[in-house]
């Protein structure tokens, strides 16, 4: 089986380009929707321990939380600390699900692929990428979202030229639609005679 790891800044198109890949048939697993997931079971009680007052009715409120990391690296990594683990969990349960069930190829959507290491446990590793421009104007258009909330998002990711530099593939999202697909579909054209690491 051969792992494709998918990653990219914030705003530059990863979960359109995800659904790509899912469109094309691929399994994908979505590491920000296990983090959801954690924050509404497991990760609970140990969150709330270690960042009283975060938890409402069972449940980790995303703004609370948010609110006791601001500037604080040290709080960031305590929390990283907790739920990375249990998100690497939840990965090798669905590649182990994936190899008894044959899968071909599979992608991990990582977005701090780089930053956390995470690339030495995928084949390849796709990034998403657009000019700053666009993913600036792309983020900002959010709910809620200002500059400085953007700029402390981006101090925390590793730039968008690093990634780049890492990547062994690199989507364009900046173009259209079809344009990102037909660019996914070209990765996988080219990792299909690949032999992968982990052939079971």
């Amino acid at each position: 089986m051969l792992i494709l790891g998918l990653t990219g800044s914030i705003g530059m198109g990863k979960s359109t380009t995800a659904g790509f890949f899912r469109q094309a048939g691929v399994p994908v697993h979505d590491s920000d929707a296990v983090v959801h997931r954690l924050y509404e079971g497991a990760a609970v009680a140990p969150v709330e321990a270690a960042f009283p007052g975060v938890a409402v009715a069972g449940t980790i409120d995303r703004g609370k939380l948010a609110a006791q990391l601001v500037g604080k690296p040290e709080a960031i990594k305590r929390l990283e600390a907790i739920v990375h683990p249990l998100v690497r969990a939840a990965s090798q349960r669905f590649i182990e699900v994936q190899m008894r069930r044959g899968t071909r190829i599979i992608v991990l959507d990582i977005p701090l692929l780089f930053e956390t290491g995470g690339e030495k446990n995928v084949d390849a590793a796709v990034v998403v990428s657009a000019p700053a421009e666009v993913q600036r104007a792309r983020v900002l258009g959010r709910p809620g979202m200002t500059a400085e909330k953007l700029d402390a998002l981006l101090a925390r990711q590793m730039s968008d030229a690093d990634k780049r530099g890492r990547a062994h593939f690199i989507v364009d999202s900046s173009r259209s639609f079809d344009s990102a697909r037909a660019q996914v579909d070209g990765i996988l054209r080219a990792v299909s005679a690949l032999p992968g690491r982990r052939i079971s």
